[in-house]
């Protein structure tokens, strides 16, 4: 049974929009944005929506927009990478403390998150995983700048070296987080990109393909600028992809480093928890990037922006919001979905709606049993200004399969 729908075209949609958002709201913004991409002569056979769909920045959260021959920057987004890592450990619940403020206090001490980097005067210096990792990223990061030296030049970022963010959190809708499953096995489980030097890339090559577009195309009408792209074959278009290829990388050994840290806090004497050994990792996944596949019988680049690769039998992670569920699930190969699935919950208000919304008490209230801030700062993460996870997940049955259910007992936050 397809549990997709064909949402409403425009005069100009070239193609179809096929949408697994049954019984999950989807708001105007974000129904127009997917509308300008099925406008695209560029995008072919289809765009599919995921069921955590709204409104982003370029173009629609949660959709998986097929292209040939040419890449959208402001699609992929300025958090490269962006994805999650968990593992389960071979601890239990009755092994946890009953006040877990403790353990989330060394973690807070330990991995550097908001805006703060390794060095800083609150963390040690980059240990030696980030040093060995940066050696290995370094020359063709050295290659990019050097014919792109603009990204290097951002002032924003003049006390921000790669290798100091390497292992660091960042803040937004990232996070950390220790979680039950079903049978009260011990999860470790985060969410990180790219960090500064990922978004420096999106925006520089986001303004580069407006300029490329109206250079090369200047009678070419978009139906929105941020929809601008590289075409294969002209200059830019290997130096993006290698550059969008290079933060990917990134972003992959951020959660790597990251999540060692995780473990080396928790296996601290001083937190008292017994020895434990990883027992399951179920994947190391991006939801926000673009790689070449093969689709109905042709190559196409695919951009996963707010979305995850769900092939027949792969393992991937849907995070709920930081006082509801996130799932474990297996791909089930769905190929009217590009192999895809929801990255998330999705928001269903802007961050600036939901601090308008919600006071710190509601936020208590939606967060009990969770060991996590509860001020005014991360009003907008609170579970509210997010879907129902439970909806999000059966509006996609066809496209993964549950394998475990976690819930979490202690949520960082940037």
């Amino acid at each position: 049974m397809k549990l997709y729908k064909h949402l409403s075209k425009t005069k100009n949609s070239k193609i179809p929009i096929k949408a697994w958002t049954t019984n999950v709201p989807l708001e105007d913004m974000a129904y127009k944005q997917v509308q300008h991409l099925s406008e695209m002569d560029i995008v072919y056979p289809h765009v599919a929506l995921m069921p955590d769909a709204h409104w982003g920045k370029g173009t629609t959260i949660g959709s998986v927009i097929p292209t040939r021959n040419a890449v959208i920057p402001a699609a992929v987004g300025v958090d490269i990478g962006c994805g999650m890592c968990a593992v389960k450990t071979s601890m239990t619940a009755n092994v946890l403390p009953d006040s877990l403020r403790g353990i989330r206090n060394a973690i807070e001490e330990i991995i550097p998150v908001g805006n703060s980097s390794y060095g800083d005067k609150k963390y040690p210096d980059v240990g030696k995983e980030p040093l060995h990792i940066w050696d290995s990223l370094k020359p063709r990061f050295d290659l990019l700048t050097k014919k792109h030296p603009e990204l290097l030049s951002r002032k924003k970022y003049k006390d921000k070296h790669e290798v100091s963010q390497l292992g660091t959190l960042g803040g937004g809708n990232h996070f950390i987080e220790v979680c039950l499953d079903e049978s009260d096995n011990v999860w470790l489980m985060l969410h990180s990109g790219s960090r500064n030097v990922g978004n420096r890339m999106g925006n520089y090559f986001i303004a580069l393909a407006k300029k490329e577009m109206e250079r090369l195309f200047p009678h070419h009408e978009l139906p929105d600028k941020d929809l601008s792209y590289f075409q294969e074959g002209t200059e830019y278009f290997d130096d993006y992809f290698e550059g969008v290829s290079w933060a990917q990388d990134y972003a992959k050994y951020n959660r790597e480093v990251m999540m060692n840290q995780l473990i080396s806090v928790l296996r601290n004497p001083k937190n008292k928890l017994p020895e434990f050994s990883l027992e399951e990792q179920a994947v190391n996944c991006h939801h926000n990037y673009v790689q070449r596949e093969e689709h109905f019988g042709e190559s196409l680049l695919i951009t996963r922006k707010g979305a995850v690769s769900a092939k027949k039998d792969q393992l991937g992670i849907i995070p709920g919001s930081m006082g509801t569920s996130s799932y474990i699930v297996r791909g089930l190969g769905n190929s009217d979905s590009f192999d895809s699935c929801s990255h998330g919950a999705g928001r269903s208000m802007s961050r600036i709606q939901a601090k308008k919304k919600f006071s710190i008490s509601e936020h208590v209230q939606a967060t009990e049993g969770v060991e996590c801030r509860k001020d005014r700062h991360v009003i907008d993460e609170t579970p509210a200004a997010y879907k129902n996870i439970d909806d999000v997940m059966e509006a996609q049955k066809d496209l993964v399969e549950i394998v475990h259910k976690l819930k979490q007992v202690i949520v960082v936050k940037g």
